[in-house]
């Protein structure tokens, strides 16, 4: 696939983006650390993975850029407009309407005394994109059938726990295009469902893609998936982002310690992914941490500079970059993590990532 010139504009950047939360009572709250200085971009259509073990803050992420929470500090990008400086109603609408989430858990997501056309409807009504009661009708039989939930004039009227995993994380992408999004935050969108239907789910997000032009920040601790689904993909631990590359690349040539350790884990008959390093126990201590490399204590490369100093970012290549000691003292404190700056490689089929 060539990008374009229109694909390879942003459209949602995060800029340095901090999250910090208060923990414990008394005189001296303490400051846990969820995110420190994220950035990265967007495109349109394009499918950012960000991977990473549950804690590591990619959900967190997801939440900042909905605007379910405000961030401590940094810069919300749409379109270039700095949308925390965006005070009145209809920009925030606006906004809202443009960048719609999916969440992990598809029947927690939908209210179970509401049947399936009144979620559709509310969306619509909100964003004025339907008016009067055939038009609604329409559009929300419309929706159902664009992620293939037929007949939809009978699903419609159906509630939440009459449909199975699968059909419910469908309706929630239905309600998610119902505004008419250019972005798509996918939290584990596939995660609590049967294994033998989330690549349905993924082939449906990847024709909606193309057909809609939509772009996806496709969160997940599956790094097989992220292989199958993702244009680029990001590594995180512990609040930081570690590592970014072509998803291709990232996942045959692991640059950063972490990295090579999540590929360990992936089940490889042929061996290509495995990593002859070995994780040391233990957790990143997130409230009041130590300076250096918040990896530092786990890592089997572990060096002396790496308990005194967070390494920055160092280029490896035109489109790569990885924040470890190991590759040198790096060359930026906050890398933005580019869109892919030439062609994308091919992708594997999810069966070849599932097992390599």
């Amino acid at each position: 696939m060539t990008i374009t010139h229109q694909e390879n504009q942003v459209i949602l950047e995060a800029k340095d983006l901090g999250k910090y939360f208060q923990v414990g009572g008394g005189f001296k709250p303490k400051r846990l650390r969820a995110l420190n200085e994220i950035s990265f971009t967007l495109g349109a259509r394009q499918v950012v993975a960000l991977v990473g073990e549950s804690g590591s803050g990619k959900s967190t992420i997801a939440r900042l850029l909905v605007r379910l929470m405000e961030p401590s500090s940094g810069k919300i990008l749409f379109r270039g407009r700095d949308i925390l400086q965006e005070e009145p109603r209809h920009a925030s609408l606006d906004y809202r309407a443009q960048v719609q989430m999916i969440f992990q858990d598809p029947f927690g997501s939908l209210n179970p005394v509401h049947t399936i056309g009144n979620h559709l409807e509310r969306p619509l009504i909100l964003h004025g994109k339907a008016k009067g009661a055939a038009e609604l009708r329409d559009r929300v039989h419309e929706l159902l059938a664009t992620v293939d939930l037929n007949p939809a004039a009978e699903i419609a009227g159906r509630y939440p726990h009459q449909l199975s995993g699968g059909q419910r994380q469908r309706v929630a992408i239905a309600r998610a295009l119902a505004p008419g999004p250019s972005v798509i935050l996918a939290d584990e969108p596939i995660s609590m469902l049967d294994v033998s239907i989330r690549v349905g789910v993924l082939n449906l997000m990847e024709r909606l893609k193309a057909d809609r032009g939509i772009a996806y920040l496709y969160i997940t601790h599956d790094i097989a998936s992220a292989r199958y689904f993702a244009d680029r993909t990001m590594v995180m631990y512990a609040g930081h982002i570690v590592e970014g590359a072509p998803s291709e690349e990232l996942m045959h040539k692991p640059a950063h310690p972490y990295t090579q350790l999540l590929l360990s884990a992936v089940p490889d008959p042929n061996g290509s992914m495995k990593s002859e390093l070995k994780a040391k126990s233990g957790a990143p201590k997130l409230i009041d941490p130590p300076p250096g490399c918040p990896f530092a204590d786990r890592c089997p490369s572990v060096m002396a500079v790496c308990r005194q100093e967070m390494p920055g970012a160092t280029q490896l290549a035109q489109d790569r970059w990885v924040r470890c000691h190991l590759f040198g003292q790096g060359t930026a404190a906050s890398p933005v993590d580019s869109q892919a700056q030439s062609a994308v490689g091919p992708r594997s089929a999810l069966a070849e990532g599932a097992a390599s």
